[in-house]
Protein backbone atom coordinates (compact mmCIF):
# COMPACT_ATOMS: atom_id res chain seq x y z
CA UNK A 1 0.00 0.00 0.00
CA UNK A 2 2.83 2.39 0.88
CA UNK A 3 4.56 1.77 -2.44
CA UNK A 4 1.30 2.32 -4.31
CA UNK A 5 0.78 5.65 -2.54
CA UNK A 6 4.31 6.79 -3.34
CA UNK A 7 3.81 5.93 -7.01
CA UNK A 8 0.54 7.85 -6.97
CA UNK A 9 2.22 10.97 -5.54
CA UNK A 10 5.10 10.70 -8.00
CA UNK A 11 2.72 10.47 -10.96
CA UNK A 12 0.95 13.67 -9.84
CA UNK A 13 3.64 16.10 -8.59
CA UNK A 14 2.26 18.45 -5.95
CA UNK A 15 3.39 21.64 -7.69
CA UNK A 16 1.90 20.49 -10.99
CA UNK A 17 -1.40 19.63 -9.28
CA UNK A 18 -1.56 23.06 -7.63
CA UNK A 19 -0.78 24.88 -10.85
CA UNK A 20 -3.45 22.90 -12.69
CA UNK A 21 -5.87 24.10 -10.02
CA UNK A 22 -4.91 27.77 -10.57
CA UNK A 23 -2.37 28.26 -7.77
CA UNK A 24 0.56 30.49 -8.61
CA UNK A 25 3.73 30.91 -6.61
CA UNK A 26 7.06 32.63 -7.03
CA UNK A 27 10.45 30.95 -6.54
CA UNK A 28 12.12 31.46 -3.18
CA UNK A 29 15.79 32.27 -3.67
CA UNK A 30 18.29 29.58 -2.67
CA UNK A 31 15.64 27.31 -1.15
CA UNK A 32 14.32 25.51 -4.25
CA UNK A 33 10.81 26.33 -3.08
CA UNK A 34 7.82 28.30 -4.26
CA UNK A 35 5.67 30.59 -2.14
CA UNK A 36 2.21 32.09 -2.72
CA UNK A 37 -1.14 32.77 -1.14
CA UNK A 38 -2.56 29.76 0.66
CA UNK A 39 -5.42 28.14 -1.31
CA UNK A 40 -6.79 26.64 1.92
CA UNK A 41 -7.79 29.89 3.62
CA UNK A 42 -8.08 33.60 2.90
CA UNK A 43 -4.96 35.69 3.43
CA UNK A 44 -3.25 38.79 2.10
CA UNK A 45 0.38 37.80 2.69
CA UNK A 46 1.97 34.74 1.11
CA UNK A 47 2.50 31.93 3.60
CA UNK A 48 2.06 28.80 1.48
CA UNK A 49 5.37 27.10 0.60
CA UNK A 50 5.84 24.23 -1.83
CA UNK A 51 8.99 22.11 -2.08
CA UNK A 52 8.89 20.36 -5.49
CA UNK A 53 11.86 18.12 -4.68
CA UNK A 54 10.27 16.74 -1.52
CA UNK A 55 6.73 16.99 -2.95
CA UNK A 56 5.53 18.71 0.24
CA UNK A 57 3.74 21.91 1.22
CA UNK A 58 3.68 23.99 4.37
CA UNK A 59 1.50 26.87 5.51
CA UNK A 60 1.79 28.77 8.78
CA UNK A 61 -2.01 28.75 9.11
CA UNK A 62 -3.06 25.40 7.61
CA UNK A 63 -0.14 23.13 8.44
CA UNK A 64 1.63 20.95 5.95
CA UNK A 65 1.90 17.59 4.28
CA UNK A 66 1.93 15.84 0.94
CA UNK A 67 -0.48 15.84 -1.99
CA UNK A 68 -2.95 13.50 -0.32
CA UNK A 69 -3.05 15.70 2.78
CA UNK A 70 -3.66 18.77 0.60
CA UNK A 71 -6.63 17.07 -1.08
CA UNK A 72 -8.00 16.07 2.34
CA UNK A 73 -7.89 19.69 3.52
CA UNK A 74 -9.02 21.39 0.33
CA UNK A 75 -11.92 19.07 -0.52
CA UNK A 76 -12.94 17.98 2.99
CA UNK A 77 -12.36 14.31 2.19
CA UNK A 78 -11.16 11.38 4.25
CA UNK A 79 -7.78 9.80 3.50
CA UNK A 80 -9.34 6.98 1.47
CA UNK A 81 -11.63 9.39 -0.41
CA UNK A 82 -8.62 11.58 -1.23
CA UNK A 83 -6.69 8.63 -2.65
CA UNK A 84 -9.72 7.66 -4.76
CA UNK A 85 -10.05 11.26 -5.96
CA UNK A 86 -6.40 11.35 -7.09
CA UNK A 87 -6.73 7.99 -8.80
CA UNK A 88 -9.54 9.56 -10.80
CA UNK A 89 -7.15 12.33 -11.84
CA UNK A 90 -4.92 9.68 -13.41
CA UNK A 91 -7.51 7.36 -14.90
CA UNK A 92 -10.80 9.24 -15.00
CA UNK A 93 -13.89 7.10 -14.67
CA UNK A 94 -16.24 10.06 -15.10
CA UNK A 95 -16.33 9.74 -18.89
CA UNK A 96 -17.00 5.99 -18.67
CA UNK A 97 -19.82 6.60 -16.20
CA UNK A 98 -21.19 9.35 -18.44
CA UNK A 99 -21.31 6.93 -21.39
CA UNK A 100 -22.98 4.35 -19.15
CA UNK A 101 -25.58 6.81 -17.84
CA UNK A 102 -26.30 8.00 -21.38
CA UNK A 103 -26.89 4.42 -22.50
CA UNK A 104 -29.26 3.82 -19.61
CA UNK A 105 -31.18 7.00 -20.46
CA UNK A 106 -31.79 5.66 -23.96
CA UNK A 107 -32.80 2.29 -22.55
CA UNK A 108 -35.46 3.94 -20.37
CA UNK A 109 -37.45 4.72 -23.52
CA UNK A 110 -36.85 1.32 -25.10
CA UNK A 111 -38.29 -0.85 -22.36
CA UNK A 112 -41.63 -0.02 -20.67
CA UNK A 113 -40.85 -1.42 -17.22
CA UNK A 114 -38.60 1.53 -16.31
CA UNK A 115 -41.18 4.21 -17.13
CA UNK A 116 -43.91 2.11 -15.51
CA UNK A 117 -41.93 1.87 -12.27
CA UNK A 118 -41.31 5.62 -12.24
CA UNK A 119 -45.03 6.22 -12.70
CA UNK A 120 -45.80 3.85 -9.82
CA UNK A 121 -43.48 5.92 -7.63
CA UNK A 122 -45.20 9.15 -8.71
CA UNK A 123 -42.41 10.41 -11.00
CA UNK A 124 -44.02 11.35 -14.32
CA UNK A 125 -42.62 14.74 -15.40
CA UNK A 126 -40.66 14.06 -18.59
CA UNK A 127 -38.54 17.21 -18.25
CA UNK A 128 -37.59 16.31 -14.69
CA UNK A 129 -36.70 12.75 -15.70
CA UNK A 130 -34.40 14.17 -18.37
CA UNK A 131 -32.95 16.79 -16.02
CA UNK A 132 -32.06 14.19 -13.39
CA UNK A 133 -30.65 11.88 -16.08
CA UNK A 134 -32.80 8.98 -14.95
CA UNK A 135 -32.30 5.79 -16.97
CA UNK A 136 -33.07 2.09 -16.95
CA UNK A 137 -30.70 -0.89 -16.82
CA UNK A 138 -32.27 -3.91 -18.44
CA UNK A 139 -29.10 -5.89 -17.79
CA UNK A 140 -27.02 -8.04 -20.10
CA UNK A 141 -26.45 -5.46 -22.83
CA UNK A 142 -24.11 -2.83 -21.33
CA UNK A 143 -20.81 -4.59 -22.03
CA UNK A 144 -21.08 -4.78 -25.87
CA UNK A 145 -22.19 -1.14 -25.99
CA UNK A 146 -19.20 0.11 -23.97
CA UNK A 147 -16.71 -2.18 -25.70
CA UNK A 148 -17.91 -0.77 -29.03
CA UNK A 149 -16.87 2.64 -27.65
CA UNK A 150 -13.36 1.30 -26.99
CA UNK A 151 -13.52 0.34 -23.30
CA UNK A 152 -11.77 -2.90 -22.40
CA UNK A 153 -13.33 -5.62 -20.28
CA UNK A 154 -10.64 -4.93 -17.67
CA UNK A 155 -11.70 -1.28 -17.49
CA UNK A 156 -15.35 -2.24 -17.00
CA UNK A 157 -14.41 -4.70 -14.26
CA UNK A 158 -12.22 -2.07 -12.59
CA UNK A 159 -15.07 0.46 -12.59
CA UNK A 160 -17.44 -2.13 -11.12
CA UNK A 161 -19.91 -1.96 -14.02
CA UNK A 162 -19.39 -5.64 -14.77
CA UNK A 163 -19.23 -8.34 -12.10
CA UNK A 164 -16.34 -10.85 -11.84
CA UNK A 165 -18.41 -13.56 -13.54
CA UNK A 166 -19.39 -11.26 -16.42
CA UNK A 167 -22.96 -10.04 -15.68
CA UNK A 168 -23.88 -6.37 -15.53
CA UNK A 169 -23.81 -4.90 -12.03
CA UNK A 170 -27.14 -3.19 -12.68
CA UNK A 171 -30.00 -5.40 -13.84
CA UNK A 172 -33.71 -4.47 -13.89
CA UNK A 173 -33.01 -1.20 -12.09
CA UNK A 174 -33.97 2.43 -12.55
CA UNK A 175 -30.70 4.40 -12.59
CA UNK A 176 -29.90 7.82 -11.12
CA UNK A 177 -26.47 9.30 -11.97
CA UNK A 178 -24.78 10.97 -8.98
CA UNK A 179 -22.90 14.10 -10.03
CA UNK A 180 -20.25 16.18 -8.37
CA UNK A 181 -18.97 19.37 -9.99
CA UNK A 182 -20.49 18.38 -13.36
CA UNK A 183 -18.90 14.91 -13.30
CA UNK A 184 -20.70 11.63 -12.66
CA UNK A 185 -19.03 9.98 -9.67
CA UNK A 186 -21.40 7.07 -9.09
CA UNK A 187 -24.61 5.42 -10.23
CA UNK A 188 -27.53 4.52 -7.98
CA UNK A 189 -29.83 1.73 -9.07
CA UNK A 190 -33.27 1.01 -7.62
CA UNK A 191 -34.59 -2.48 -8.30
CA UNK A 192 -37.92 -2.72 -10.13
CA UNK A 193 -38.21 -6.40 -9.16
CA UNK A 194 -37.49 -8.58 -6.15
CA UNK A 195 -33.74 -7.97 -5.90
CA UNK A 196 -32.24 -5.96 -3.03
CA UNK A 197 -33.73 -2.47 -3.52
CA UNK A 198 -30.61 -0.29 -3.43
CA UNK A 199 -27.31 -0.53 -5.28
CA UNK A 200 -24.38 1.83 -5.69
CA UNK A 201 -21.06 1.15 -7.35
CA UNK A 202 -18.27 0.41 -4.86
CA UNK A 203 -16.88 3.92 -4.97
CA UNK A 204 -17.55 7.24 -3.26
CA UNK A 205 -21.17 8.38 -3.52
CA UNK A 206 -19.87 11.93 -3.80
CA UNK A 207 -21.36 14.99 -2.17
CA UNK A 208 -24.97 15.81 -1.49
CA UNK A 209 -27.12 15.14 -4.54
CA UNK A 210 -27.46 18.11 -6.93
CA UNK A 211 -25.64 20.30 -4.42
CA UNK A 212 -24.43 22.79 -7.03
CA UNK A 213 -28.03 23.90 -7.61
CA UNK A 214 -29.22 23.52 -3.98
CA UNK A 215 -26.37 25.30 -2.17
CA UNK A 216 -27.79 28.73 -3.11
CA UNK A 217 -30.74 28.24 -0.74
CA UNK A 218 -30.61 29.27 2.89
CA UNK A 219 -33.31 26.71 3.81
CA UNK A 220 -32.41 23.20 2.64
CA UNK A 221 -34.54 20.05 2.84
CA UNK A 222 -32.45 16.92 3.45
CA UNK A 223 -33.86 13.51 2.47
CA UNK A 224 -32.77 9.88 2.49
CA UNK A 225 -33.76 8.74 -0.99
CA UNK A 226 -33.66 9.88 -4.58
CA UNK A 227 -37.31 9.09 -5.25
CA UNK A 228 -38.16 11.36 -2.32
CA UNK A 229 -36.11 14.08 -3.99
CA UNK A 230 -37.70 13.50 -7.39
CA UNK A 231 -41.27 13.94 -6.15
CA UNK A 232 -40.38 17.06 -4.15
CA UNK A 233 -38.58 18.64 -7.11
CA UNK A 234 -41.57 17.73 -9.23
CA UNK A 235 -43.92 19.84 -7.08
CA UNK A 236 -41.55 22.79 -6.77
CA UNK A 237 -39.33 22.18 -3.73
CA UNK A 238 -36.04 22.72 -5.56
CA UNK A 239 -34.18 23.42 -2.31
CA UNK A 240 -34.13 19.67 -1.69
CA UNK A 241 -31.03 17.46 -1.59
CA UNK A 242 -30.30 13.86 -0.66
CA UNK A 243 -27.51 11.97 1.08
CA UNK A 244 -28.55 8.60 -0.46
CA UNK A 245 -29.12 7.03 2.94
CA UNK A 246 -29.13 8.37 6.48
CA UNK A 247 -25.34 8.48 6.90
CA UNK A 248 -23.62 11.69 5.84
CA UNK A 249 -19.94 11.67 4.93
CA UNK A 250 -17.58 14.31 6.30
CA UNK A 251 -17.67 16.04 2.91
CA UNK A 252 -21.49 16.15 2.91
CA UNK A 253 -21.56 17.59 6.43
CA UNK A 254 -19.05 20.20 5.34
CA UNK A 255 -21.34 21.17 2.46
CA UNK A 256 -24.24 21.81 4.83
CA UNK A 257 -21.97 23.89 7.05
CA UNK A 258 -20.79 26.12 4.20
CA UNK A 259 -23.40 28.72 5.12
CA UNK A 260 -23.49 29.31 8.91
CA UNK A 261 -26.97 30.86 8.58
CA UNK A 262 -28.42 27.78 6.88
CA UNK A 263 -31.51 26.04 8.22
CA UNK A 264 -31.71 22.31 7.47
CA UNK A 265 -35.09 20.53 7.41
CA UNK A 266 -34.54 16.81 7.95
CA UNK A 267 -37.32 14.77 6.33
CA UNK A 268 -36.17 11.18 6.82
CA UNK A 269 -38.41 8.12 6.60
CA UNK A 270 -40.84 7.49 9.47
CA UNK A 271 -39.90 3.81 9.79
CA UNK A 272 -41.83 1.34 11.91
CA UNK A 273 -38.52 0.26 13.50
CA UNK A 274 -37.57 3.89 14.25
CA UNK A 275 -34.39 3.66 12.14
CA UNK A 276 -35.11 6.82 10.17
CA UNK A 277 -36.20 8.75 13.25
CA UNK A 278 -33.10 7.71 15.21
CA UNK A 279 -30.81 8.71 12.33
CA UNK A 280 -32.61 12.05 12.01
CA UNK A 281 -32.19 12.80 15.73
CA UNK A 282 -28.50 11.91 15.63
CA UNK A 283 -27.96 14.20 12.65
CA UNK A 284 -30.01 16.96 14.24
CA UNK A 285 -27.69 17.08 17.26
CA UNK A 286 -24.60 16.96 15.02
CA UNK A 287 -25.74 19.90 12.89
CA UNK A 288 -26.94 21.83 15.93
CA UNK A 289 -23.48 21.52 17.50
CA UNK A 290 -22.04 22.85 14.23
CA UNK A 291 -24.10 26.02 14.73
CA UNK A 292 -26.79 25.39 12.12
CA UNK A 293 -30.52 25.75 12.59
CA UNK A 294 -32.17 22.35 12.26
CA UNK A 295 -35.80 21.27 12.01
CA UNK A 296 -37.33 17.78 12.05
CA UNK A 297 -40.18 17.27 9.58
CA UNK A 298 -42.85 15.02 11.08
CA UNK A 299 -44.27 12.84 8.30
CA UNK A 300 -47.17 10.46 9.00
CA UNK A 301 -46.13 7.19 10.65
CA UNK A 302 -44.73 4.62 8.23
CA UNK A 303 -44.29 7.09 5.36
CA UNK A 304 -41.45 8.79 3.53
CA UNK A 305 -41.83 11.87 1.31
CA UNK A 306 -42.34 9.70 -1.77
CA UNK A 307 -45.14 7.58 -0.26
CA UNK A 308 -46.63 10.73 1.33
CA UNK A 309 -47.27 12.24 -2.10
CA UNK A 310 -48.27 8.88 -3.57
CA UNK A 311 -50.98 8.73 -0.88
CA UNK A 312 -52.45 11.97 -2.23
CA UNK A 313 -50.60 14.75 -0.38
CA UNK A 314 -50.08 18.07 -2.14
CA UNK A 315 -47.32 20.67 -2.16
CA UNK A 316 -49.46 22.72 0.21
CA UNK A 317 -49.65 19.78 2.63
CA UNK A 318 -45.87 19.39 2.65
CA UNK A 319 -45.35 23.13 3.05
CA UNK A 320 -47.53 22.92 6.16
CA UNK A 321 -45.31 20.13 7.53
CA UNK A 322 -42.29 22.39 7.02
CA UNK A 323 -44.05 25.19 8.90
CA UNK A 324 -44.79 22.82 11.78
CA UNK A 325 -41.29 21.24 11.81
CA UNK A 326 -39.86 21.02 15.32
CA UNK A 327 -36.48 22.40 16.32
CA UNK A 328 -34.09 20.96 18.93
Amino acid sequence: MGEDLERLKQRIPLLQYLQQHHWSGRPVAARSEFVGLCPLHEETHSSFFVNPRKNLFYCHGSGGGDLIRFVELSRHLSFRESVAYLQEELAPTAQLLAHTAGFYQLELHRYPEGIQYLAERGVHDAKLIEELGIGYARGGNLRPHLQALGYSLERLLEAGLIGPQGPDSFCHRVIFPCRQQDHIVNLYGRSVGNAFPHRLLLRSKGGLFAWESVRQFRNVILLEGLFDLAVLWQVGFRNTTCAIGTHLTAAQLAQLRENPDRCVYIAFDQDQNQAGQNAANTLLHCLDQAGLQVRLVDLPSGQDPNSYFAAGATAKDFAHLLEEAASL
